[in-house]
């Protein structure tokens, strides 16, 4: 258990390097089983929900040599030694059940629990075991376990009910192995989706359609090693965007990924945020006048999450937080989950005006004068915004379960402190 000391009020300034997508890299690790020789990735995040990641792939019969500190590892799993997850592992993360498609891929079955991870509301697993289903897989449910088999996977047409990220990337490491070809309709598209899908074609899948709601997948005979660089995380990018211009301060963010950040840079302009980029360095101002903007003919503006590559869900938190900071009113709508806004009232303790109209909708009315208080993170994303806005805080905050926020986001204490924030971990 860990918790997070902020003493608010210091503008951050300096120069930060994003780590690599969390959500690049679970799917990517599970994905190291459809082939039996050595795999080398780079740019990994030192975060609990990797740990246990690699945890759960050692158990699988991999052999691991992971140096936190680089950001490197070297994988090979020549023989799987089983095909069950540890019930206790499966419980700490919801990357568990990314090793469902590897697995019926490489040995025709698999046995799974219900996952545990951020307690966003419902988030039903159905889907997913729907469209493994079509590719010709059984799947037996009894109590809180899953039991999947295959003799032979073939390719099939898959029309997804949703855009469900992880549902997706278990068929597509379900379907490069698979005997003839594999289309999947309404895919997910977010740049973790696509980094899987590159890592996967260096190993000698055939994948195309990559970036995009469609996908086409050529069943092969066998996976090859390869190396592979996991990309930018686009959610911490954001996330210092936010944390600079709450606390008034200037930042460079280095290694960012443009053509991710478009959609999220113009739902921050709803806020009168300017930014400007350096080549691939995305540069913050100091002093920024935050104003909500109405639309055209004077009414109330609003802020949604969509599928990509609309807002990312992960950066509601977030947005929330800049506009209790700007002048004006804004509907905030999260169309995904029905439990993740619940939290806000954690930023009404802090002096916010937020009114939750429903589980999907909050209205919120700026600027607030926020203040420190004691805290409590609920998930990653919301976690992270308490601390963002404790950061911009007058006086002392306490975000408690920062275990959390851990799971998510590496070396939080370090990292902000090099920007000038006075922050301290306390265990």
């Amino acid at each position: 258990m860990s918790s997070y000391k902020v003493i608010g009020g210091k503008p951050l300034h300096g120069t930060i390097t994003p780590m690599g997508n969390k959500n690049a890299i679970l799917p990517i690790i599970a994905a190291t089983i459809l082939t039996a020789e050595k795999i080398k990735l780079s740019n990994i995040p030192n975060i609990s929900d990797v740990h246990v990641q690699f945890k759960i792939l050692k158990k699988l019969g991999a052999n691991v040599k992971y140096n936190r500190k680089d950001g490197v590892a070297e994988i090979q799993v020549k023989k799987l030694v089983t095909t069950k997850l540890d019930k206790d592992d499966v419980l700490k993360t919801r990357g568990s059940i990314l090793f469902l498609g590897p697995l019926i891929g490489r040995a025709g079955k698999a046995t799974l629990w219900s996952t545990g991870g951020c307690n966003l509301g419902k988030r039903p697993v159905d889907t997913y075991f729907q469209a493994i289903e079509k590719l010709g897989a059984k799947v037996e449910a009894e109590d809180s376990s899953f039991k999947v088999t295959a003799t032979r996977l073939k390719g099939g047409r898959v029309w997804q009910s949703e855009k469900a990220v992880t549902g997706t990337e278990n068929l597509i490491m379900a379907a490069v192995l698979a005997k003839g070809k594999t289309e999947i309709i309404n895919a997910a598209s977010e740049p973790h989706v696509q980094d899987l899908c590159n890592f996967l074609n260096k190993m000698g899948a055939k994948i195309t359609g990559v970036g995009s709601d469609r996908l086409f997948i050529e069943g092969v005979e066998m996976l090859y090693g390869t190396d592979h660089a996991i990309s930018t995380d686009f959610m911490e990018v954001g996330t210092f965007i936010a944390a600079a211009v709450v606390t008034g301060g200037q930042i460079r963010i280095e290694k960012a990924v443009p053509e991710h950040m478009d959609m999220i840079l113009q739902e921050y302009g709803k806020f009168n945020i300017k930014t400007k980029w350096e080549g691939d360095t995305l540069v913050v101002p100091s002093g920024q006048k935050l104003q909500t903007c109405t639309y055209m003919d004077g009414t109330m503006n609003k802020l949604e999450c969509l599928p990509w590559p609309g807002f990312p869900p992960d950066l509601l938190q977030f947005a929330i937080v800049l506009a209790t900071q700007s002048k004006g009113r804004i509907l905030i709508h999260d169309k995904m989950y029905e439990g993740r806004l619940f939290y806000t009232q954690e930023l009404n303790t802090m002096g916010a005006d937020i009114f939750l109209a429903d589980p999907h909708r909050i209205v919120v009315n700026g600027p607030a004068k926020l203040r420190g208080k004691v805290l409590k993170s609920p998930d990653i994303r919301a976690g992270m915004s308490l601390l963002v806005a404790a950061l911009g805080a007058e006086g002392e905050s306490i975000i408690e379960r920062g275990e959390i926020i851990e799971r998510g986001y590496s070396d939080i204490e370090s990292r902000f402190k090099a920007l000038g924030a006075n922050i301290e971990r306390i265990n």
